[in-house]
């Protein structure tokens, strides 16, 4: 009942976007010099009296969200900052993370460090080993099911009965060692669970394949390329944790970067980062997870709008994190928020389905 009043009350808060005092000033994003190209929101021959009352009730209504950021055929043209945040702040990425971890997979494969996502997992996480609970299942796991989250450990975030569950996990000294030690309660590639201890597995690997920690691995092959150098690694937890075991704290204007990189199959500024072929296979659907197509870490998610179905290559975290890549638009949005926990995390996806994709698919 809590969250069906929670959506409710987003839903009446995204109706009045349509009402209320247009205060709202529209700005040109600024040409930062940092690869980006921005033009002005009149360029695209659309009606804004939607963006414009939406962002003046984000400027006089209580709200988390932090930035709005939208590409429209390569150019910045909307980047907005709200409740105290600025362009260059950096946002605690929570689980967007994975989306990017599966860029990273595919480089290292693309590099040469890592065969095939059919591999088994053992052929390159070489320490530790599973000292617990040992099961000849653990050896058919693949790099592929930690991709799909389908490993078959028992490793589920989103039940609190599951012994991998990630707050359950945070508490233990050795995240990866506590995690191979888990049970297997499926076989591999049959079941997915939504499971974050099976991308920091992947984070691992990478980096045990490349003698590079993961964050040294991402800045040289990923972030120096795209010109991102505002960007660090880290955790809420207090403990010490290894690399591979921290999420990415980015810019929303990086962020932006990450989705164009996926809308132009690996490229950025024509130079290829990642191979066409990885960004194609990753960011398919493999399988689903809560009735939602999932691909390599990437979420399909599906927006409805006149009636007609426009599907989102997305990253999305905690909080309101969220990165749409619409390729059929050639448009990508960023969001970031502080809705940790909340179904208010979940107002973007009304602002992108009432608001900008209606405004961007319909021409003056």
């Amino acid at each position: 009942m809590k969250n069906i009043l929670t959506l409710i009350i987003i839903t009446l808060f995204i109706s009045e976007f349509c009402y209320g005092q247009n205060s709202y000033i529209y700005s040109k994003p600024k040409d930062l010099k940092d690869g980006w190209k921005t033009n002005d929101l009149k360029s695209q021959n659309i009606d804004t009296t939607l963006v414009y009352t939406m962002f003046s009730q984000l400027n006089n209504r209580k709200n988390k969200i932090q930035s709005v950021l939208l590409v429209k055929d390569g150019q910045i043209i909307i980047e907005e900052y709200l409740n105290g945040q600025v362009s260059d702040q950096k946002h605690d990425l929570r689980s967007a993370t994975k989306s990017i971890r599966s860029i990273l997979l595919g480089i290292a494969i693309d590099k040469g460090f890592i065969d095939n996502v059919n591999d088994p997992i053992s052929k390159y996480l070489k320490s530790p080993i599973p000292k617990k609970n040992l099961d000849e299942r653990k050896e058919k796991i693949t790099i592929k099911h930690l991709l799909t989250m389908s490993s078959g450990l028992d490793c589920n975030d989103w039940d609190k009965k599951s012994k991998g569950q990630e707050d359950k996990v945070y508490k233990k000294k050795d995240w990866i060692q506590y995690t191979l030690n888990l049970p297997m309660v499926n076989e591999p590639g049959t079941v997915s669970n939504y499971c974050s201890m099976g991308t920091i597995l992947l984070a691992e690997i990478i980096s045990q394949a490349s003698e590079m920690t993961i964050d040294k691995f991402a800045e040289q092959y990923l972030f120096k390329p795209l010109d991102i150098s505002n960007v660090c690694w880290g955790h809420t937890s207090s403990k010490k944790i290894i690399p591979s075991a921290k999420r990415l704290y980015m810019t929303s204007r990086d962020m932006a970067k990450i989705g164009q990189l996926i809308l132009n199959k690996g490229k950025w500024n024509e130079k290829q980062i990642v191979s066409k072929k990885w960004i194609e296979e990753s960011t398919m659907p493999k399988t689903k997870i809560t009735k939602i197509d999932y691909g390599y870490l990437w979420w399909n998610i599906p927006f409805i709008v006149n009636e007609k179905i426009f599907i989102s290559k997305t990253a999305l975290g905690n909080g309101g994190q969220y990165i749409f890549v619409f390729p059929e638009l050639d448009l990508v949005a960023v969001f970031t928020g502080s809705a940790y926990n909340s179904q208010e995390d979940k107002l973007p996806f009304k602002a992108m389905t009432d608001i900008l994709l209606p405004t961007f698919t319909t021409k003056e």
